[in-house]
């Protein structure tokens, strides 16, 4: 079984700084928009680019879920708390509320927190 792979924007400071705490605490390994191979790229959604996403064996997780995926795989609270949230109705748009928020202010958070390369 092949680790998850966190697919990441590489042309955005912040999204590679996520990527490298994603790659740092959980089990995921970083693949950048730029080094997709045509196998990962055929996977990701049409609009593959507007999202991060993450590629397990099986699945395709794209924006909060995505990033939802990739903290569970930190800590066995984290997973646990995101299992919590799950049961609450509402949450997934949340989630994908909250990702969607997030980068589109992207710009203003690579000026807080941001790295250039993995």
């Amino acid at each position: 079984m092949a680790r998850p792979r966190m697919v990441y924007d590489d042309d955005c400071g912040f999204c590679t700084w996520c990527a490298a705490v994603g790659a740092r605490f959980g089990d995921v390994a970083p693949v950048a928009f730029s080094e997709l191979s045509p196998d990962q790229r055929a996977r990701l959604p049409e609009n593959w680019r507007d999202s991060a996403h993450l590629l397990t064996d099986k699945d395709v997780y794209s924006g909060g879920a995505a990033i939802q995926g990739v903290l569970a795989r930190t800590n066995v609270l984290v997973a646990a708390l995101f299992w919590l949230l799950e049961q609450l109705p509402g949450y997934d748009r949340l989630r994908e509320w909250l990702y969607r928020w997030t980068a589109n202010r992207r710009e203003l958070w690579g000026q807080i927190v941001s790295r250039g390369e993995l």
